[in-house]
């Protein structure tokens, strides 16, 4: 993938992730703010999820109160280094742990 391609998937997730917050219509409030590449997600507890692209990887980078995570596209999807999880599954545990909801993108 060069920087380009990063570049274009990276735009794709985030506006998703915005596309799917904007559309909740839970009882959780999440609010989003993107500033460059760092999208913040801030809780009514105060606790925060932080998504921000690392260019040099051509990783999307989750850090959230139960860890940070590394993401790279594979075959369409962000695929944790680590673990294996997929993107948007585990940042719904995230969110629903956070929030104190069940929350799903």
């Amino acid at each position: 993938m060069n920087d380009t391609e990063f570049h274009q998937a990276a735009d794709v997730l985030m506006q998703d992730i915005e596309d799917k917050l904007d559309n909740y219509d839970g009882d959780a409030d999440i609010d989003c703010e993107t500033n460059g590449g760092v999208m913040t997600l801030s809780f009514e507890n105060g606790s925060k999820i932080i998504i921000n692209r690392q260019e040099a990887f051509h990783q999307i980078w989750l850090a959230a109160r139960n860890g940070g995570y590394h993401f790279s596209l594979k075959s369409d999807k962000w695929i944790c280094d680590r673990s294996g999880g997929e993107f948007f599954t585990m940042l719904s545990e995230a969110v629903s742990e956070q929030s104190g909801e069940v929350f799903s993108f």
